[in-house]
C-alpha cells in the first residue's frame, strides 16, 4: 500500500510498505478520505517526532474484521487517541488527561491507503457513519469535537460575549458552535479571506487584527500560534473571564501578572476530544447544525500530499485540506 511519510512540510515522500495485519479484536480500514489538521503542518512539533506517517481526521470502509462490534462494509470514523476508562483522570471526567490516550494511535497514520485499528480504539474510538454524512464530512468529526471539548472546558454559556483570535478551519468551527449555543461573536484575524469567512460563518462582529477594536469579552478562544494574539487575547478578556489556548505559539508566552492577579481572568488549554465530545459532534453534523461542506475548499490525491501540504502551509484562500485515494480524489 501507498503511505506518505513526513520529514517536513515541504519533504513528504510517497512510500510502500505491506498492508498491515490485524489481530484479535481489530479492524482494517481503507481510508476513504484524510484531513490535514493545522498541527500536522507546525514543523517544531512535528519533526521532532519525524520521519512518520500523520494523519488523524479520517473516514473509511471496514475491509477486514476481526470484532464483534463491526463487520466489513460498514464506513466509519475512527478516533486515532482514545482514553483507558480507568485511571483516575478518565473517572474524574478528564479523559484527555489520560496517559493512555496520549499514547495511543493507529498503524501507521490517516495518510496512507489502509490502516490498522488497534482493539482499544475499535472499542472506545470508531463509530458508524450514516448514509447522510459523507467521507468527506466524516473527517470533521475529530476538529469538531475539539471545539465542543474546547467549549465544555471554558464553560461557554449564551449570554457570553466570544472573542475569537484567527479565522482558520478552527476558529470558524469555533465561531459556528458558540453562535449556536446563542452567544455574540467577535472574530480577528489580519487576512481578509478569513475575515470574509468568519463573516460568511456567522461571526456578529469582525476586525482586523491590527487595527484597534473595542471589546470586553468574558471568553476568548486562541486559533492561532499567531504570538500577538496572545497578547491581544490578554488585553481583549474581561474581568473573570477566560482565555483558551486551543492553539499554541511555537515559544513560551508571558503572562501579563499584574492584571492576570488584579482582574482575576483564567488561562485555561485544550487538548484533544474525549469520546462524549466525538459524539456530540456526529451528532451536529447529522443534524445539520454546523457547516461542514463549505469548509472543505480543497481535495487532493494521497499521491499529490505535498502539494496539499504546500497550500495548508501558505495559509492564502483554504480552509479544510482533504486527501482521498487517486481514484476518488477530485478537484473541489
Amino acid at each position: 500500500m501507498k503511505v506518505a511519510v513526513y520529514y517536513n512540510n515541504h519533504d513528504i515522500r510517497i512510500e510502500e510498505r505491506p498492508v498491515p495485519e490485524i489481530g484479535v479484536g481489530e479492524i482494517l480500514i481503507e481510508v476513504r478520505s484524510s484531513g490535514i489538521c493545522g498541527t500536522d503542518v507546525m514543523e517544531w512539533y512535528r519533526t521532532k517526532k519525524g520521519p512518520r506517517v500523520l494523519g488523524h481526521e479520517i473516514s473509511g470502509e471496514i475491509v477486514q474484521s476481526r470484532s464483534d462490534k463491526f463487520k466489513e462494509g460498514q464506513r466509519v470514523f475512527v478516533s486515532h487517541h482514545v482514553p483507558c476508562g480507568e485511571c483516575s483522570y478518565c473517572k474524574a471526567g478528564n479523559h484527555t488527561a489520560c496517559e493512555f490516550l496520549h499514547k495511543g494511535n493507529y498503524e501507521p497514520g490517516g495518510f496512507s491507503e489502509y490502516i490498522r485499528v488497534p482493539k482499544e480504539n475499535v472499542d472506545v474510538g470508531t463509530y458508524v457513519l450514516p448514509e447522510s454524512v459523507s467521507n468527506e464530512e466524516g473527517t470533521m468529526i475529530e476538529p469538531l469535537a475539539c471545539v465542543v471539548r474546547g467549549h465544555r472546558v471554558i464553560g461557554l454559556e449564551k449570554h457570553h460575549t466570544v472573542l475569537v483570535l484567527g479565522c482558520g478551519i478552527s476558529g470558524l468551527l469555533n465561531i459556528q458552535l458558540a453562535k449556536l449555543k446563542g452567544c455574540r461573536v467577535v472574530a480577528v484575524d489580519i487576512d481578509g479571506y478569513r475575515k470574509a469567512k468568519a463573516n460568511d460563518f456567522g461571526a456578529d462582529e469582525v476586525c482586523d487584527a491590527r487595527e484597534k477594536f473595542d471589546v470586553r469579552a468574558q471568553r476568548v478562544v486562541i486559533c492561532t500560534g499567531a504570538y500577538p494574539a496572545f497578547m491581544q487575547a490578554f488585553e481583549k478578556v474581561d474581568r473573570k473571564g477566560t482565555v483558551l489556548l486551543f492553539a499554541i505559539p511555537d515559544k513560551n508566552i508571558e503572562i501579563p501578572t499584574p492584571e492576570f492577579w488584579r482582574n482575576e481572568f483564567s488561562l485555561v488549554s485544550s487538548y484533544g476530544a474525549a469520546p462524549q465530545d466525538l459524539k456530540e459532534a456526529l451528532q451536529l453534523i447529522v443534524d445539520k447544525k454546523i457547516d461542514i461542506n463549505d469548509m472543505i475548499t480543497h481535495i487532493f490525491p494521497l499521491e499529490e500530499i505535498q502539494k496539499a501540504f504546500d497550500v495548508v502551509v501558505q495559509a492564502k484562500d483554504s480552509l479544510k485540506v482533504v486527501l482521498k485515494p487517486l481514484s476518488q480524489a477530485a478537484a473541489k
